[in-house]
């Protein structure tokens, strides 16, 4: 891959520019993407299209005085240790907060990397380039800032801050949740009851096992197919599936795999261990992100945990 001390001052304002193109063109996306959910945001996203346009044709300018009509293609990714980005289409389930981050982020290593790659040559035109392009990407970032004081608000960010804490509990917690109850607690009453039929942590592991699979397939599937997202605004699908199904999968091997222990007393107890860890994470999520009083949400789960266990030791028991 070429360096970008091996690029001549041509080929380096070909990159400037395109690099530009491409920044004004994932901005105008995230501008695109926002704009029914966070119109104000949105706004800041397409000024700064535009301000990424003008710097490009700027640029364009420069280049046509200086070599000529015909533009080189030269890319980022053509480059080595140029800063990559990612594309809106990338962000779409990331949040707000995130794609705020990822536009600072553009500005910071864009400036950077001009500013480090102007230490790396003697050429005097070259090195007066790429400093006044760093000096460019330090300006962005000031009017980046600019813009948002501009059009957001203490109370228009806080409207849309918790419009994402919602997003992110709808597509995100919610799904895990749902897996995480359903793995750490239907799966008590199999593992417990092959447990005291037999009295051998192998057995109790290979049951454990298989209701944790199952059921973690069983979960994902039918988060998946439940709903396609388009109307609730729950999210993509398969995402949504294989949370479920991840963290199902999660809720049954942690009291399974304690029965990988020899010692069956041993193991017992380190599985009661995890199940009341599990527990104590469903209690904690449904207080974090539910709104939950803790001490309702510690009784009912427990309750409920107590419950299916017990019915799991009665029949093995029997």
């Amino acid at each position: 891959m070429t360096k970008l001390s091996d690029l001549t001052e041509r080929e380096i304002l070909a990159l400037a520019i395109a690099s530009e193109e491409e920044d004004g063109h994932i901005y105008a996306d995230f501008g695109q993407m926002l704009a029914e959910d966070y119109p104000d945001s949105a706004a800041i996203f397409q000024d700064m299209a535009e301000e990424e346009n003008h710097h490009r044709r700027a640029l364009i300018d420069l280049f046509v005085r200086r070599f000529g009509n015909h533009i080189p293609l030269v890319r980022r990714q053509d480059v080595q240790g140029f800063p990559s980005r990612k594309s809106a289409w990338q962000m779409q389930n990331r949040g707000i907060e995130a794609i705020r981050a990822q536009a600072a982020d553009m500005e910071r290593q864009a400036a950077r990397f001009y500013r480090q790659a102007a230490g790396q040559t003697n050429d005097a035109e070259i090195r007066k380039l790429l400093g006044d392009l760093a000096t460019e990407e330090d300006r962005h970032q000031r009017e980046a800032r600019r813009l948002e004081d501009a059009h957001l608000n203490d109370n228009t960010r806080d409207r849309e801050d918790e419009h994402s804490r919602r997003d992110f509990v709808l597509r995100i917690v919610q799904p895990g949740l749902v897996g995480l109850m359903d793995g750490s607690v239907s799966t008590l009453a199999p593992v417990f009851a092959a447990a005291f039929a037999t009295h051998s942590p192998h057995a109790a592991f290979l049951v454990g096992l298989a209701a944790s699979l199952g059921a973690g397939i069983s979960m994902g599937l039918a988060e998946a197919l439940a709903d396609d997202g388009k109307l609730s605004g729950r999210g993509a699908p398969l995402l949504r599936g294989l949370i479920c199904g991840a963290m199902t999968f999660g809720g049954g091997i942690g009291h399974t795999l304690p029965f990988l222990v020899p010692d069956f007393r041993l193991a017992f107890g380190v599985a009661i261990i995890a199940v009341a860890i599990e527990l104590l994470l469903i209690s904690w999520v449904r207080w974090r992100y539910q709104d939950t009083p803790f001490g309702s949400a510690l009784v009912q789960v427990f309750l409920g945990g107590a419950l299916v266990f017990a019915t799991g030791v009665l029949i093995g028991s029997s």
